[in-house]
């Protein structure tokens, strides 16, 4: 009867080993996988936080043809090579619709040019975004809304000039 008990503790011993290696290396795995979650979503972050814009000043343009005219100021640390990624929404105040770019303009879209006209909106770079918007421009409020897919954008509210 020795020999059977001796065996059993061994076996249970051994089973109970396994279990709590088997949960030890589980909660390896799953704080590894927290911690690779936790860092990417840091890096995210960080990456937002390089590429930021900030409004400086919105009009409209009365030459012939009216259309806004906003100048945006890149205050983040990467340059914005891409215009494709703007989101730019423009219009009377709470009615602003959703313009997107085309280098040449035309209505419904807007275009961009940077201060040193290369194509690149570096750092500390304003750039001037021209909107044609095809409708009449006869509200008292209008608001301004830029975002980055990558970044983080901003919004300014102006009434329109006398």
């Amino acid at each position: 009867m020795g020999l059977s008990v001796t065996l059993s503790e061994i076996v249970i011993l051994t089973a109970a080993l396994i279990l709590a290696s088997s949960f030890s290396a589980y909660a390896i795995y799953a704080g590894n996988l927290l911690q690779n979650n936790i860092a990417q979503a840091i890096n995210d972050a960080r990456q937002q936080m390089n590429v930021r814009v900030e409004i400086a000043y919105a009009t409209i343009c009365g030459d012939g043809n009216k259309h806004f005219v906003i100048y945006a100021k890149n205050i983040g640390t990467l340059p914005i090579s891409t215009f494709d990624s703007i989101d730019l929404y423009v219009g009377e105040y709470l009615k602003a619709e959703l313009y997107r770019y085309n280098s040449s303009g035309g209505t419904g879209f807007f275009n961009l040019t940077d201060s040193d006209d290369d194509g690149v909106w570096e750092p500390g770079e304003t750039a001037i975004l021209r909107v044609y918007n095809g409708t009449s421009i006869e509200a008292s409020l209008y608001e301004v809304k830029i975002y980055i897919s990558n970044g983080i954008g901003d919004d300014y509210l102006f009434p329109p000039p006398p």
